[in-house]
């Protein structure tokens, strides 16, 4: 038999005689003109719990006079709305659940929220996932929201949630209370408007006393014409208002300041800088192009702001080679509504727990994948796909830690192309689901890994988006861009002695941008210092054909889905591309084709000479870096892609920019590296080939994985040794055990036959990472600085050194490795079998040091003694 909630009293009898009674589970909700009113309320509710001796907690956030007076009886939590929603509404949630079961709460007002959180979307959100947990500990909560401060959505989203509603009105000193909802109680005049006297309630029940005092409640009700907005709209509309009048500028400056806090991010620097940059016109258009309400997250900002940067900037025409973007942004509180709604938020918390942390995960990141959006953001969404129309889109992650100061997140969570062909139903299920996969990323493993060793587990990482249209042109059945790359101000990638760190670099592709950022297999990007373009890291014929890029990555229109070309098909095909000006005729491979019956078949390597050499590409690339670096007064990381126009003119589209993050010591900082060590010593030495700066790091731990074993694996046991890799990296501490991996290719390849296929969590320990060309196979290292990658290494602290046989300096002593013994079967009993293949030695009795000097460009690893 269903239990029946215990009868619990407001502390005002007659209240109680009109309402039957608060029951045990109940959230009150006061619908109030003011604190003083809902105080009046608030003290006999609290006075009669303490006389039953009931516990009273009171959670104090707001601005307004306290509710309560100190009491050592009454239980008090100071809480910080300004922390954000997650943080604030967390906080509370683990308040009462250390409470527990049976406490009396008092809130302070809710409206007092709209101050930090700027809507009214999210005070519903905190409602709907803080009631129903209160009302299973079996609590009595009293909550209170000021008329006409909130939405009809918002109220009617808490009417929906809550047990006991209560409007109260004060009329000419007169008290009425009018019971909108009480749940599970009925009585003959309860929902009738009731007047206080004392401690009685007297029923208004004559029809003349009812109608005129309802028409006094609903002229009060109608004087705000905007109650059907947000407040966040609210907001909105009063900014355009005062634009159109005159403003002085401290008063534009307060209002400025106040957006950019709750639409740009609570970062320091990154909010300084928008407010420097962005104007209140800006924020209004960025307020007119975004879905739902909240922060842009730092992709996003990061974009707008180096936009503002360039197009202010009066010493160079930044008009003539900047191409306009149009893009649309999700606001960051879509993501927690989209939790809230689905009913997630029980799991997002066990989530944020040391057990849960990525257990849970991984069911959260499930449901994420299935969930349904609210009807109002599903409206919002085809306005997107409406305006595009057939256009193809890339939905973008911009969360709030994302691209900030000290945390760029590369790579951690999703962006997606929506292709966007098909009739409008195909084309909003491809984006909603993209937007789907986006939030759900937030709980990848490795995104989760990265906070945890951050220390940003316990931060709000709300997940803002941004959705920006393809640049590129349509070509035969495909479309992408000319050109797309990754920027970098500052080149710690210096492979000769007299090239400038301070010129910067370029990691340029034909096609979509995604060969440039990510590690591709197989797969050269051409690498650009730009102050000395026509340099590259490898030279020779052979060389320039094998770091060369090869394929091509675009969207097939007619397939609707993204595609990997060979490069040779889009410059020998008729594509519309300036190959000439991006590749040269390889005479050579065309030569061996006509030898073996192939005659006539083009045949291209992309190397960008004419492009580099004979238009104004590289200059420009630099101004920008250095024009965003002065301004941001930090080196900066840029995406961008870049389309001719004729006649060797080209735009660029500034797809992205972040602060870039270093590692090393500072510039002009030499390493000293020992001299002439015994070959006996040392384990390897090259020059060049590193990023990191110069360093000069201990080692108590190697571990190797050789290339003749590791080669000899089936598909299943590569996978397997990436797992080893991964349970190693878990128990090599950098504090105690700092350890340094060797191996074989490419380290985090998604192709085992090219390296060991590691996902960054699991190797995110190391303090240095090796990876070793063998030139019988296809194992190839991948000098991938500019990519998600190598930001993953520098924002970890990871040294990266390439090691290729065929270099002058180059020795690597596998001896040294061998000869001691192989502590897998003692470390990781289960993994024994795998001995051969991957050896671990601790040589912390052996002074093993690794050093590099960025101005000699020499690295040596060695030991200072033999044992």
């Amino acid at each position: 038999m269903e239990k029946i909630p215990a009868r619990v009293s407001t502390g005002l009898e007659g209240l109680d005689k009109v309402i039957d009674g608060l029951r045990i589970g109940d959230n009150v909700v006061w619908q109030v003109d003011s604190i003083s009113d809902y105080r009046s309320f608030v003290k006999p509710f609290v006075q009669h719990a303490l006389s039953e001796n009931r516990k009273v907690v009171y959670l104090r956030f707001a601005q307004h006079e306290p509710l309560l007076e100190e009491n050592r009886r009454i239980t008090r939590y100071h809480l910080d709305a300004q922390s954000g929603f997650e943080s604030f509404s967390s906080e509370v949630y683990n308040i009462a659940t250390r409470e527990g079961d049976g406490v009396f709460y008092v809130f302070d007002s809710l409206s007092d929220l709209l101050s930090a959180w700027a809507t009214d979307l999210m005070i519903g959100n905190f409602f709907r996932i803080t009631c129903p947990y209160l009302y299973q500990l079996d609590t009595v909560a009293y909550f209170a929201l000021l008329r006409d401060n909130h939405s009809y959505k918002t109220v009617a989203r808490i009417r929906e949630t809550t047990q006991v509603l209560l409007d109260v009105y004060n009329v000419e000193d007169r008290i009425y209370v009018h019971p909108l909802k009480v749940m599970g109680r009925h009585l003959p005049t309860m929902f009738l408007p009731h007047l206080k006297s004392g401690n009685r309630f007297s029923p208004v029940s004559s029809s003349m006393d009812t109608g005129q005092l309802v028409r006094y409640f609903s002229g009060k009700g109608l004087e705000s014409a905007k109650r059907n907005l947000d407040y966040w709209d609210r907001l909105f509309l009063h900014v355009r208002d005062l634009l159109q009048g005159e403003m002085d500028d401290e008063e534009k400056g307060k209002i400025l300041d106040h957006l950019c806090e709750i639409m740009i991010g609570r970062e320091e620097r990154i909010h300084a800088l928008a407010r420097n940059y962005l104007t209140l016109e800006d924020l209004c258009n960025i307020k007119a192009r975004l879905i739902g309400t909240g922060y842009i997250g730092g992709k996003a900002a990061g974009m707008l702001i180096a936009r503002k940067m360039l197009l202010q900037d009066p010493s160079f025409d930044w008009p003539r080679y900047l191409e306009p973007h149009d893009s649309f942004f999700i606001g960051s509180d879509v993501f927690y509504t989209y939790i809230v709604e689905n009913g997630w938020w029980k799991l997002r918390m066990d989530q944020k727990t040391q057990e849960g942390y990525f257990d849970v995960a991984r069911t959260l990141r499930e449901q994420m994948l299935h969930g349904r959006f609210p009807d109002e953001i599903e409206e919002q969404f085809w306005r997107v796909i409406e305006y595009f129309g057939q256009s193809p889109l890339i939905v973008r992650s911009s969360s709030l830690l994302e691209d900030a100061f000290g945390n760029a997140f590369a790579g951690k969570y999703e962006s997606l192309f929506c292709v966007n062909q098909g009739p409008p139903e195909e084309r909003y299920r491809q984006f909603r689901e993209a937007v789907r996969r986006i939030f759900a990323s937030t709980m990848n493993e490795d995104a989760l890994a990265y906070r945890l060793q951050r220390g940003l587990e316990q931060h709000d990482e709300q997940m803002a988006l941004l959705v920006q249209r393809v640049s590129g042109s349509y070509r035969k059945e495909f479309f992408f861009p000319d050109l797309a790359g990754v920027g970098i101000s500052y080149n710690t990638f210096v492979w000769k002695k007299e090239m400038d760190p301070r010129a910067g670099m370029v990691r340029l592709v034909l096609g979509l941008g995604t060969r440039a950022v990510n590690r591709v297999e197989n797969d050269y990007p051409r690498v650009i210092p730009l102050d000395a373009p026509s340099l590259r890291p490898h030279s020779g014929g052979s060389d320039i054909r094998r770091y060369s890029q090869h394929d091509v990555d675009v969207l097939n229109i007619g397939k609707n889905e993204f595609e990997t070309i060979p490069a040779n098909a889009v410059l020998s095909g008729d594509m519309g591309i300036q190959s000439e000006m991006v590749g040269i005729r390889d005479h050579e491979s065309e030569q061996l084709l006509k030898e073996r019956g192939r005659g006539g078949e083009e045949r291209w390597i992309l190397t960008f000479d004419r492009l580099l050499s004979e238009t104004p590409f590289p200059g420009v690339m630099q101004n920008m870096m250095k024009t965003l670096e002065e301004k941001y007064d930090y080196p900066v990381d840029i995406e961008f892609t870049t389309n001719f126009t004729g006649d060797g003119a080209f735009m660029i589209n500034l797809v992205q920019c972040r602060p870039l993050q270093t590692k090393g010591r500072r510039e002009g900082t030499r390493v000293d590296i020992p001299s002439k060590p015994a070959l006996e010593q040392i384990l390897f030495q090259t020059e060049g080939n590193f990023m990191g700066g110069s360093i000069a790091q201990g080692l108590k731990r190697l571990v190797y994985v050789d290339y003749e074993e590791y080669s000899r694996l089936s598909l299943s046991e590569k996978y397997d040794v990436a797992r080893l890799i991964g349970r190693l990296n878990r128990i090599s501490k950098r504090e105690d055990c700092p350890a340094i991996l060797l191996g074989p290719g490419r380290w985090g390849t998604t192709t085992p036959s090219l390296g060991v296929p590691v996902r960054f969590a699991e190797i995110n320990n190391f303090v240095a990472i090796v990876e070793i060309a063998y030139m019988t196979g296809s194992l190839m290292p991948e000098l991938s600085y500019g990519t998600h990658f190598f930001q993953d290494l520098v924002e970890t602290d990871i040294f990266y050194v390439a090691l290729f046989p065929e270099q002058e300096e180059f020795l690597f002593n596998v001896g040294v490795i061998r000869e001691g013994e192989n502590r897998l079967p003692v470390l990781l009993p289960e993994s024994a079998r795998h001995g051969k293949t991957v050896i671990v030695r601790d040589v912390e009795k052996e002074e093993f040091s690794l050093f590099a000097d960025i101005v000699s460009r020499k690295v040596l690893c060695y030991r200072s003694i033999i044992r």
